[in-house]
């Protein structure tokens, strides 16, 4: 019943990360888009305060849509603010995070060829880990270089670079994708509460009492906006890599991801800069074959030719190490305390269920080496050698 719950709280925070993710990301997809596609509004407009405008169709109708230059001249009765959409998926993903990284810890978090610290130990670490990171950041967003784009990106991804590359030898390999995502999910959430939100507060405020706001704060607001817009590709991957053991199991895990966490933010650039009406196609060509000059350089080539060319391995061999590592979690009725029923509706019961799924055994368990989940079963390096050799006959 125990793992049950697990299962279902998992489910449930999951979903509702992923629906407020979805809100958020949407959101920050949608005025970027508005602010890029703004026309100069007709004089009578701009007696008015307006500085843009636009005019757009949907489902329900045809819709005007007008940006005021400093606010309007009085503050309407109702407005909506864009805060909870940043709240909630920062809520929902720190639920999830801490139910199978911290609750899940000696599973999901603990790598013990990495550390050898206690449990206790390794959440503290985390948690002073992502703190540290976001403190970072928000020091670096009160420099000058938050002026300068591309300079503060050079910086911000350089530092991002040395603090994944630092809990690299701290946290099991998929935990190190995921604390990169932490991070950044905060970093993201900490501008809508320290800055965006402040901005607006302040904006309304002004306006209420019938002074200019300073448009200082509207420009910090929008400069903090773009990081977080910027973030959405390379956050959106990080939350579906742990279904991608290639990426966080590679030797070079973290310079693996930052490399595409660059890809991302530069194709995000392109529809960033067709959004104001500059077309690039170079920039988008570019980071899609990035993308792909990555995964190849990743790819398992010299596994696959060395499994090959070695004395093939009975089937009996590989069943006995199967049935040893594997169908402790991966049975009809798992013996582990973790799992009421097989991963991934993967079954491995007797040998002919092995020689049918020996491609997917071969590609976690010798190629990625992230199964047996967090090794808890032990495999040794030889064993996962004779696994590879007998999958490249089957």
């Amino acid at each position: 019943m125990e793992n049950y719950l697990f299962e279902v709280s998992h489910l449930v925070f999951r979903f509702f990360h992923i629906v407020a993710g979805i809100a958020w990301i949407g959101a920050s997809f949608y005025f970027v888009w508005l602010d890029n596609n703004l026309t100069k509004p007709p004089q009578w407009k701009q007696q008015q305060g307006i500085g843009g405008d636009l005019w757009a169709i949907h489902a329900g109708g045809i819709y005007e849509i007008a940006k005021y230059q400093s606010g309007p001249g009085q503050m309407p009765e109702r407005l909506h603010w864009f805060k909870w959409e940043a709240y909630t998926t920062w809520i929902s993903g720190a639920l999830l995070f801490s139910l199978l990284y911290y609750v899940g810890a000696d599973v999901y978090l603990i790598d013990p060829s990495k550390s050898a610290l206690q449990q206790a130990w390794d959440i503290t670490l985390s948690v002073l880990s992502i703190a540290l990171g976001y403190l970072i950041y928000r020091v670096l967003c009160k420099t000058p270089l938050l002026g300068c784009g591309r300079l503060f990106t050079v910086v911000a991804l350089g530092l991002l670079s040395l603090w994944a590359w630092g809990i690299d030898d701290l946290f099991s390999d998929r935990a190190v994708y995921i604390h990169v995502g932490a991070l950044i999910g905060t970093c993201m959430a900490g501008n809508v509460f320290h800055v965006i939100m402040p901005s607006q507060r302040h904006m309304v405020d002004m306006i209420s009492s019938g002074k200019q706001p300073d448009p200082s704060f509207s420009l910090r607001a929008k400069q903090v906006s773009i990081h977080n817009n910027y973030a959405t590709l390379p956050i959106l991957f990080i939350m579906l890599s742990n279904h991608f053991a290639f990426t966080y199991a590679h030797e070079m895990a973290w310079l693996v991801l930052i490399a595409l966490f660059v890809v991302g933010m530069w194709i995000r650039h392109f529809f960033n800069l067709k959004n104001r009406g500059i077309y690039k196609p170079a920039v988008l060509v570019s980071g899609i074959g990035a993308f792909f000059v990555v995964i190849l350089a990743i790819a398992p080539w010299s596994q696959q030719s060395s499994a090959a060319s070695d004395d093939p391995v009975s089937d009996s061999r590989a069943w006995q190490i199967i049935e040893q590592r594997c169908t402790e979690c991966h049975s009809e009725n798992p013996s582990s305390q973790l799992f009421d029923s097989a991963p991934a509706g993967l079954v491995l019961d007797t040998p002919a269920q092995a020689r049918q799924f020996a491609a997917l055994i071969n590609s976690r368990a010798v190629v990625s080496k992230d199964m047996p989940l967090a090794n808890l079963t032990r495999m040794t390096h030889e064993e996962r050698a004779l696994i590879g050799r007998w999958a490249s006959r089957q």
